[in-house]
């Protein structure tokens, strides 16, 4: 008999419990070693002994680019909610609401404009954790104007994709999105302003299919899974073994399908460099 449990007193079984929280510490999905949340934090979630990248949360990766981790939140414009009536094992309606309250925003798409090295710039990143980062039609019109927020103020786009391709819930009207952003990734290039794309694991479906895969650099955090249809897929379709890390960063950096892989910590520098290299403008970081 646990004597905590059963003999002690409730007041006294209150006072000596004690909370712990359930994300203290993280596993590594590479080595399995264990490590405080808080030093993987502190190393913008990379595990510093195997080096492996871990999701990073949108509001961190924002937090890490702009100067003094300052920015400008952009207003995402508004789009129909469930223009199917979906529904599975609950309302698609009920769904938003949840993430919504959950992630305190009102997509998977956040827009940001401020200065990088002090360089204005205009960036987007796609948080994972909305739903698997899908593309549906909030996100579309968030990238779009995003894109075209750049064209007006005549700054480089920055685009962090993080994704499981179409939200399935909206359908044709998910699909849909993939010709409307690749018309402003066109704009961009009009208007002769750099498209930068980081890809960031994972980077998959319909959103591969589109505006990840049509940045002037395409950049790959090491380790990030890339591409269209999954693996097991591809390999019951032709019948044949993959190769070994197919469809992850180093693997299409090998293949001519992504221009460098950058290391998180690099990250930043790498961005401020080739904005200024784009541009024409010296940053500190372009100097160096």
């Amino acid at each position: 008999m646990n004597w905590i449990t059963e003999a002690l007193p409730p007041k006294i079984r209150s006072f000596l419990k004690r909370d712990t929280p359930e994300n203290l510490w993280v596993k590594c999905p590479d080595s399995g070693q264990l490590v405080f949340h808080k030093d993987i934090e502190q190393n913008l979630w990379v595990v510093p002994g195997s080096g492996h990248h871990m999701r990073m949360p949108a509001q961190a990766r924002l937090e890490t680019l702009f100067d003094e981790g300052v920015w400008e939140e952009l207003a995402t414009p508004d789009a129909p909610l469930d223009p199917l009536k979906f529904r599975d094992m609950k309302r698609y309606t009920d769904r938003l609401k949840e993430y919504r309250a959950k992630m305190e925003q009102p997509d998977c798409v956040r827009l940001a404009a401020g200065k990088l090295d002090g360089l204005a710039i205009t960036a987007a990143v796609q948080d994972f954790d909305f739903i698997g980062g899908s593309l549906g039609m909030a996100a579309g019109e968030a990238i779009i104007a995003g894109m075209e927020r750049a064209v007006s103020a005549k700054t480089p786009f920055i685009m962090f994709t993080a994704s499981g391709g179409a939200r399935m819930q909206e359908g044709m009207f998910s699909l849909m999105q993939m010709p409307r952003t690749t018309v402003a990734v066109r704009r961009l290039r009009a208007a002769r302003l750099p498209y930068i794309v980081v890809l960031t694991n994972p980077t998959t479906g319909g959103v591969t299919a589109s505006y990840a895969m049509l940045g002037d650099v395409q950049i790959a955090e090491p380790g990030a899974v890339i591409g269209f249809a999954g693996a097991r897929v591809i390999e019951q379709t032709i019948r044949e073994k993959l190769p070994e890390g197919f469809q992850r960063a180093e693997y299409l950096r090998a293949h001519g399908m992504v221009d460098m892989v950058v290391p998180r910590t690099e990250m930043r520098e790498t961005l401020s460099r080739l904005c200024s290299l784009l541009t024409n403008k010296r940053t500190p970081s372009a100097a160096a």
